[in-house]
């Protein structure tokens, strides 16, 4: 039996380019990607960010803004991370979230990770990321990649302790892309 291709696409939530942020769901995507048969679709808000900030309801976004919101919602797998900025996800970040469909995700399977300034941020990844997927019911998977600033060089990850957490993060969410899940009856929202 032949598995359909797999759609990830990969959100950061970074406002900068270079950004170590986008480099890190870059990696977790390939990592994915290598192990099945995977395309992969990057935003980055950084392009899409100007593009939210003036709108309200999604029926004002423009086109470029549709275009992401309609990618995330369409994905089979998602890999999200944002920098963390005052102890939490950009805010731009959830503002493109709250324009995604809260039934869209369901059951979505969804790739967390995070980078910040130091290790004292790592925990964004509980405490932020998860309940704001889990609001969406969308599938967490169990190991959420964190990086410093200091494990990255020439916009790359380097350190190797983050490369085997990438790794094993990519492991574990295997088995979550080859079930398909029972269907959600409306009544459950």
């Amino acid at each position: 039996m032949t598995h359909p291709t797999l759609r990830i696409v990969a959100v950061s939530g970074s406002v900068h380019r270079p950004s170590s942020t986008t480099a890190l769901v870059a990696a977790l995507a390939d990592a994915v990607a290598r192990r099945t048969d995977a395309t992969i679709e990057l935003v980055e808000l950084v392009d899409v960010g100007p593009h939210l900030g003036g709108a309200l309801r999604r029926e004002s976004l423009p086109a470029e803004a549709e275009r992401a919101i309609s990618a995330i919602e369409e994905a089979d797998l998602l890999v999200v991370g944002s920098p963390v900025y005052r102890a939490s996800f950009t805010g731009l970040f959830k503002h493109l979230f709250d324009f995604v469909d809260q039934r869209a995700l369901v059951d979505v399977p969804v790739l967390l990770a995070a980078t910040g300034g130091s290790h004292r941020h790592a925990l964004t990844i509980e405490h932020q990321l998860r309940p704001l997927f889990a609001f969406f019911q969308a599938l967490t998977l169990p190991v959420g990649v964190y990086a410093a600033s200091e494990e990255f060089e020439h916009g790359r990850v380097r350190c190797a302790a983050v490369l085997d957490r990438i790794e094993a993060a990519a492991d574990r969410a295997l088995p979550y892309l080859r079930a398909v899940p029972a269907p959600v009856r409306p009544a459950a929202f």
